[in-house]
């Protein structure tokens, strides 16, 4: 399900990226993602892929130009074996829900989380919090 703004996220252009889901690219192993919170964003790697579900791992964001602070950082990625996995499935409307696996019954539920984008990798930390 998309993020709603103001409940999921409090950011509008998260909301948006959380929507675009038409013309996107099929998923591959090591294809950019990008993980949307409530106002940031966490660049992130594509490391399984066994349909429906999308497993990513969280990657090291380096700024390489500007700054973290004003919000004008350019940064650099890298692959970080030791990130944060997150799984998702896509669901009826075609956006990626975060999902868990029950370990008790081997079956994925939808649970509360970040939502995701595939295709590209894009870091953002609010400035203003």
């Amino acid at each position: 399900m998309p993020l709603r703004p103001g409940t999921d996220t409090g950011s509008a252009i998260n909301a948006i990226y959380s929507r675009m889901t038409r013309g996107a690219p099929e998923p591959e192993i090591g294809m950019g993602a990008t993980l949307l919170h409530w106002t940031d964003r966490t660049a992130a790697t594509v490391i399984a892929w066994d349909p429906p579900i999308l497993t990513v791992r969280e990657d090291t964001a380096t700024v390489v130009a500007g700054s973290a602070y004003d919000g004008s950082a350019v940064y650099a990625y890298t692959e970080n074996t030791q990130g944060t996995e997150h799984s998702f499935r896509c669901d009826k409307n075609g956006a990626w829900a975060a999902v868990r696996r029950n370990p008790a019954t081997g079956r994925w539920k939808k649970t509360s989380g970040p939502g995701l984008i595939v295709g590209f990798r894009r870091e953002y930390r609010d400035p203003s919090f």
